[in-house]
């Protein structure tokens, strides 16, 4: 409530006159400093149409000198997500597939009847993964953020047929992913965030002092991208039983590595259909999946509530215009492409993946434990594992880490950092603990050099007035759209 009432005061400090000079040439310095390196990716930009058409080899030598110029980041395995996989035969069976499908529409069912054969045995393969019945069903979206938006508007509109709720709530944890935020936004719906607990999973008791009639579901992460955990679905699976509440499980990120794990003596709880109050899961393909991007699962367990995920104009005088999720017409290659990366890796290949994961995220959690500067943030047991400094600043350690060319990611709330473990990260164990010593040292010997994004994230975790951080963030955006 301090930091609310403060960034109400700074918010209308601002707009006095002197005040506001210097609170607009801090901005610019910033955004000066986020645009500047987002133009210098584009060395050679293209203004307009060429009058005549290009050569095909032209075309692909430019696409590949872009490629060659991105290619050896993530392959060095010195990033954070991103890549699950990048294996150069699974590539070129995804590559493939699009290529024989790249002119497929989901729309036109009777022109390309193999998109229902390949979208059915996706939801199939994923409801099969996750222990769900026969009546568990689903479909296919374009990425986890789709997946969310359809599942809060499924719920919107399942609440006000069933309950007549008007003005619904989503209850979820703090470290919920920012897609309910923008689901938020878009379908009128509230957020009610819920505080983590000590173990920084989801607080059980503050969720329940938040429930109201006009809950319409709640929310846990499997696990949160943040720090990686996993709230308790159990005991939120009790709650939800007990008020009669659908209750999403947002396994977007650990839904294709988290069944393995477990199956492999993990000591992953349960989180799936097999919890009973459990009544949807998002479920990202294009990422522990290994499927190409952008493609991820929306399952229900019934029909019935999937029904209210459903477009259907009848009254258009194009026709009647039905679509299940939010895309009209959708990239049948990549549906294509999602379909041969779950055949070609199978259960086999799965559980040599989560081995390997596993073996990996065991070593960086307890080099991370060893180190006297380092302290977890929460006790991860999936791939995920966020760590904040307890001697040095976090941000000035993390552009120490990217001047030796690592890319983490920068969290705040608390201020930290977090790596997410994927195939390209093994191997890669021991460098990415041995260059955490030396950023932190670095950090120890040049305490009041604040370079790099230090001063960026450093300035949007502290500030109260959040509207700053926005405008900022509004002003990076327009350079990554902007001409």
């Amino acid at each position: 409530m301090a930091t609310q009432t403060l960034g109400y005061f700074m918010s209308k400090a601002r707009k006095l006159p002197g005040i506001s000079g210097k609170v607009q040439d801090e901005h610019d310095k910033i955004t000066k400093k986020l645009s500047e390196k987002v133009r210098e990716l584009d060395k050679e930009p293209i203004s307009e149409l060429p009058e005549e058409p290009w050569e095909a080899s032209k075309i692909l030598s430019k696409m590949e000198e872009l490629r060659d110029a991105e290619e050896g980041t993530w392959k060095s395995g010195k990033v954070s997500g991103a890549v699950y996989s990048g294996e150069d035969n699974l590539r070129d069976v995804t590559t493939k597939a699009y290529h024989l499908f790249a002119l497929c529409n989901p729309l036109h069912l009777d022109l390309f009847p193999s998109m229902r054969k390949f979208e059915s045995e996706i939801i199939k393969f994923t409801k099969r993964m996750l222990h769900g019945e026969t009546t568990v069903c689903g479909a296919v979206t374009s990425g986890g953020t789709e997946s969310l938006l359809m599942c809060v508007k499924t719920y919107r509109d399942y609440a006000l047929a069933k309950k007549g709720i008007t003005k619904p709530e989503v209850l979820l944890p703090t470290t919920a992913h920012a897609a309910f935020d923008k689901a938020a936004n878009y379908f009128g719906v509230k957020l009610v965030k819920v505080p983590l607990g000590r173990d920084m999973k989801v607080d059980i008791s503050a969720l329940k002092n938040k429930l109201t009639s006009n809950t319409i579901m709640i929310v846990g992460s499997a696990p949160g991208f943040p720090h990686g955990m996993i709230d308790d679905i159990e005991a939120l699976s009790q709650i939800a039983l007990e008020h009669d509440i659908p209750l999403h499980v947002d396994a977007c990120l650990g839904g294709y590595i988290l069944p393995w794990m477990k199956e492999l003596g993990c000591p992953i709880p349960d989180f799936d259909f097999v919890v009973p109050g459990v009544t949807s899961i998002s479920v990202d393909t294009h990422k522990y999946g290994f499927a190409p991007k952008g493609s991820s699962v929306l399952l229900f367990r019934s029909a019935e509530i999937r029904h209210h995920m459903y477009f259907v104009a009848t009254e258009w005088p194009g026709g009647i215009y039905p679509s299940p999720t939010m895309q009209g017409s959708r990239p049948g290659g990549l549906i294509a492409g999602a379909w041969a990366a779950l055949l070609y890796n199978g259960k086999k290949g799965y559980r040599r993946a989560a081995q390997q994961i596993i073996e990996c995220q065991k070593a960086i959690k307890q080099g991370l434990k060893n180190n006297p500067d380092i302290k977890l943030i929460g006790d991860s047991v999936t791939p995920v594992i966020a760590w904040t400094t307890t001697t040095v600043d976090i941000y000035s350690v993390s552009d120490y880490m990217g001047k030796k060319k690592w890319h983490l990611n920068v969290l705040h709330k608390p201020p930290s950092m977090h790596i997410c473990i994927t195939l390209r990260t093994v191997g890669r164990e021991n460098e990415l603990l041995k260059d955490l010593e030396d950023a932190i040292s670095e950090a120890k010997r040049n305490p009041n050099v604040k370079g790099g994004n230090a001063p960026v994230y450093g300035m949007a975790a502290s500030l109260p007035d959040r509207s700053l951080v926005k405008e900022m963030i509004w002003s990076y955006l327009d350079t990554l759209l902007d001409t």
